[in-house]
């Protein structure tokens, strides 16, 4: 006579047939495979007590041989969740977003969360389109390198629970969540290290005028400069896309003429990915600090001087405080800050020469 096992016997339990290809198999399926209710199943599934070790195994080899997966999207669904975030990058390419990205996903990994990846290419317009395609999508939050300085299109998708930080710049004309590394404070303190040095006659080349972080690195360099007491000819100072074009150009005057330059200050890794080329050829040395660290800096000759900020650092803080709201922390958005600290390689401690 068959052993009975609840609802079948093993027989019985043993002549169900598998479901067919093409269809996932259900909490019912399983049921059905071990004999037992739904109930139960539901129980081993989501770990909850109440069920003996022996109907657990049996729940589990059903779970296996079915090829049973829980459907985490109806179950957070019903919570009024859909377990995903966004995060609008400037650009999917740039080594700096690399390690950000990765500390992102591995926060919303920790949090059961799928993790949206996408690019604004630095326009507000494509911004925009991107973070509203995303909300249409119903994430339950955003993690923002914004393009444009107005984000009011966002305060709808806020009130109706859309957790939101912004990281690296914060957001134009709203009160929301940011985590920023010190722009100011770093360039600041890699102008005076090459002030310290003796140099006197210093260009700055950076980003877009418009962008945040561009900005406040050019008033951290001012600063330094006034700090020191030295005066500031508006020609050694360019701002405007990163193109190595545009950046080679820059250079190319800063360090000709009467009176050139003795070193330049890079105002993130693409500029200084162009400069060290620009300087690779120049028949004089001129010394070189970077903000940003870029990959085989200490190969370099001479090895690459930089303001480090780290990015992974600045992803995990973001996505943490976005999961921070997400479970219902209240009170006013927050500004958080990073340090970022001078790593001497060797470029930026060659004395000027002219």
């Amino acid at each position: 006579m068959p052993t009975t096992t609840g609802q079948r016997t093993v027989a019985e339990t043993a002549r169900q047939p598998e479901p067919r290809y093409g269809n996932r198999p259900t909490m019912k399926d399983v049921a059905a495979r071990a004999g037992v209710g739904l109930k139960t199943v539901s129980r081993v599934v989501n770990g909850e007590p109440g069920v003996t070790p022996d109907t657990e195994r049996r729940v589990q080899e059903a779970i296996d041989a079915l090829g049973f997966r829980r459907n985490d999207s109806a179950r957070v669904l019903r919570k009024g969740r859909t377990a995903s975030i966004g995060l609008v990058l400037e650009d999917l390419a740039d080594p700096f977003y690399g390690p950000l990205s990765r500390a992102v996903e591995e926060v919303a990994r920790a949090h059961g969360a799928l993790l949206i990846n996408g690019s604004s290419a630095e326009e507000p317009g494509r911004e925009q389109e991107l973070v509203l395609a995303l909300c249409a999508r119903r994430v339950d939050g955003l993690i923002i390198i914004p393009a444009g300085d107005d984000h009011r299109y966002l305060e709808p998708e806020i009130k109706a629970g859309v957790a939101t930080v912004f990281v690296d710049r914060p957001a134009g004309r709203i009160d929301a969540d940011v985590v920023l590394s010190d722009s100011f404070g770093g360039a600041r303190e890699g102008v005076a290290h090459l002030i310290a040095h003796g140099h006197r006659r210093i260009g700055f080349i950076g980003d877009q005028p418009r962008i945040h972080t561009a900005s406040e690195r050019l008033r951290g360099y001012r600063a330094a400069m006034d700090r020191a007491g030295l005066p500031v000819a508006e020609s050694w100072i360019s701002l405007g896309s990163t193109e190595p074009s545009r950046v080679r150009a820059a250079a190319t005057a800063m360090l000709s003429g009467p009176e050139p330059v003795t070193a330049l200050f890079a105002g993130n890794n693409r500029v200084t990915v162009t400069a060290v080329r620009v300087l690779a050829s120049w028949d004089r040395p001129v010394a070189l600090v970077g903000f940003d660290d870029i990959e085989l800096a200490e190969l370099l000759q001479p090895a690459l001087t930089v303001i480090a900020q780290d990015a992974a650092r600045l992803g995990r803080t973001a996505a943490e405080r976005l999961f921070r709201r997400l479970e219902g922390a209240g009170g006013a958005p927050e500004r958080i800050q990073l340090p970022t600290r001078l790593i001497r390689r060797g470029s930026g401690e060659i004395p000027p020469s002219a």
